[in-house]
């Protein structure tokens, strides 16, 4: 054999050599390179010698304690993946299919994986009927069957002179605008029924002057679902419920109190939709309730302890059937009268937050609202 052909056989082998040893560093850097920090997967544990686990002590606080734990958690805790780190330089990742943390190293390491509390779900309907604690205390009343002249509808409702009831919506602005600034009237059943804090503007109830009885049938209705209504983006109109709004019809509502009208309300006609205006007895609850006893055609020795008072001649949702169906208006001096249909009046956008509307933060002070999400 030639030294020719030997030549050109040890090169061939040097280069099968070459190429195996290629392979070999390709498949060892792959199979390092994606480690899973557990000993077994399907118990899931954790080498307590390659990780320290960190969980934040409470939701938002930002402050870590070592955990003993050898099992990764299953569920109230979110990966940190900003603060886990490794001593020597490994990378980590969550795994959302396995519930694991991946590390991508090439060598030995010791890591520390964060997890954060995840925050607890607070709806705010349940969040304002926490803060009831009896009759009066906080601002609160709940009207059920034992509350002397209340509603006995089960709903906790504001009431006095100036109530920690003012909710943020429409703004996520520091500092809340004042014509984003709403009131709570209540909680009825499990959704909160907020009162724009100031007027929406002044218009007439209707551009007709024959009778109506049904909500869908009044001017007001579109200017209050169209104009008003668009005025929010889509994440704040998603906020708001579909409602049955009742139409009240009272004979006279002369020496009546706010249960008078309640009972009224619950017989009108009613109509589904978005916004409204605020109820006649949504107004007489809403002062102390040394006044529910008091005709709402004499209700402005209770303006001084009636936080919905605004010394504004205002439409309510509420007719007067002695006089032709006339709305009834609550006027300047906090007298409640009926109004003729083409009157302009201040109005005041009322509406109901759907159940799933969850609490965020603030007091319920004018300068630190609720804020929703």
């Amino acid at each position: 054999m030639s030294k020719f052909v030997l030549k050109k056989i040890y090169i061939l082998i040097m280069f099968i050599i070459v190429i195996f040893f290629i392979m070999f560093v390709l498949w060892k850097n792959y199979t390092t390179d994606k480690k899973v920090l557990v000993n077994s997967k399907k118990e899931n544990i954790i080498s307590t010698n390659a990780i320290s686990l960190l969980y934040e002590i409470e939701a938002g606080s930002g402050k870590y304690q070592i955990s003993n734990d050898t099992s990764w958690p299953s569920s109230g805790y979110i990966f940190n993946e900003r603060l886990s780190k490794c001593e020597n330089g490994g990378t980590l990742s969550w795994n959302n299919e396995t519930n694991r943390v991946i590390m991508q190293t090439n060598k030995s390491d010791k890591c520390y994986v964060y997890f954060d509390k995840e925050p607890e779900i607070m709806y705010f309907a349940d969040y304002i009927k926490s803060l009831y604690t009896s009759q009066g205390e906080n601002g609160m009343y709940y009207h059920d069957s034992s509350l002397d002249n209340g509603a006995e509808d089960n709903s906790y409702r504001y009431a006095g002179a100036n109530p920690n009831n003012y909710v943020c919506f429409g703004s996520d602005e520091e500092t809340c605008p004042e014509d984003n600034l709403y009131r709570i009237i209540g909680v009825f059943d499990d959704e909160v029924k907020l009162i724009k804090a100031t007027s929406y503007g002044k218009y007439k109830w209707n551009d007709s002057d024959i009778f109506v009885d049904n909500f869908g049938d009044v001017t007001l209705n579109k200017v209050l679902n169209q104009s008003y209504y668009n005025l929010f983006e889509s994440n704040w109109q998603n906020m708001i419920s579909i409602t049955e709004w009742k139409l009240g019809l009272l004979i006279n509502g002369n020496e009546k109190v706010a249960k008078d009208f309640k009972l009224a309300e619950i017989n009108g006609n009613n109509y589904m939709t978005k916004i409204g205006l605020i109820y006649v007895s949504d107004y007489g609850y809403s002062a102390s309730h040394d006044y529910w006893r008091t005709s709402l055609y004499s209700y402005q020795s209770a303006t001084i302890t009636n936080w919905l008072y605004l010394g504004i001649d205002e439409w309510t949702l509420f007719l007067d059937a002695y006089y032709m169906g006339e709305p009834f208006s609550i006027t300047v001096d906090g007298n409640l009268k009926y109004g003729y249909w083409d009157t302009i009046k201040d109005i005041r956008p009322v509406f109901y937050l759907n159940s799933s509307v969850t609490y965020v933060s603030g007091d319920g002070t004018q300068s630190t609202p609720y804020r929703i999400n």
